[in-house]
């Protein structure tokens, strides 16, 4: 007996052999565009985590020229000097100083918070610490030996007071030089840090830990 199909029969054959090319086709695409995903996964990472370090040394900068004006503020108008004249708290920062019968503000209150910490908290620096020291050095280092000078007046002739001299590095790595926060500790604060122990992928005054950087107003 032959068998002839029918031109239906035939029809629908080549409708599912095209339908089985049509999803070949579809993923091979679907693998490519997976692997062109998980080569470009790192970069995608690397950037996110680059503007969150963009975004952390403007807000810390931030921070460290509210300090500047915070302390500016008393020692002009309340005659104080050195410690007692720093904030103790970042919301001190955030309300601002008085002037006539409104206050200033002098933080935004986005900048009082930390974009590589997962709670938003600065770590607190405090004046006469090691991790002040570790960061002087480094900006010696960075400097070519030679100590940045603190610009603000103010703060200029209570310089040595807040952050003793400490020896010039001689070409040592900041990479060794301890980064321990004295957060634990209460009083005064002359700059801001971040918890964040890993590697940066920006070097701020030659820093590449997140630990390490530091912002004050001092040495600028």
């Amino acid at each position: 007996m032959v068998f002839r199909l029918s031109i239906t029969s035939r029809n629908c054959l080549e409708r599912d052999s095209e339908g089985g090319y049509t999803l070949v086709a579809l993923l091979a695409l679907m693998t490519v565009l997976a692997l062109f995903a998980l080569a470009a996964a790192p970069n995608i990472r690397q950037q996110a985590q680059r503007e969150r370090e963009i975004e952390t040394i403007f807000r810390g900068e931030e921070v460290a020229d509210a300090i500047r004006i915070y302390y500016s503020y008393q020692v002009t108008q309340k005659n104080l000097r050195a410690d007692q004249a720093l904030p103790t708290s970042i919301d001190q920062l955030l309300e601002g100083v008085p002037f006539g019968t409104k206050k200033i503000q002098i933080l935004r209150p986005s900048a009082a918070r930390n974009p590589l910490s997962d709670s938003g908290d600065w770590s607190l620096v405090r004046p006469h610490s090691s991790q002040l020291a570790d960061f002087q050095r480094s900006v010696m280092l960075f400097a070519g030996n030679v100590r940045p000078p603190t610009n603000d007046t103010q703060l200029k002739a209570v310089e040595q007071l807040m952050a003793p001299p400490v020896l010039p590095t001689l070409g040592i790595s900041s990479e060794g030089l301890s980064s321990s926060s004295d957060e634990n500790s209460s009083g005064p604060f002359i700059g801001v840090s971040t918890r964040s122990k890993n590697n940066s992928i920006i070097n701020y005054y030659g820093i590449d830990r997140h630990d390490g950087w530091v912002f004050t107003p001092l040495f600028r």
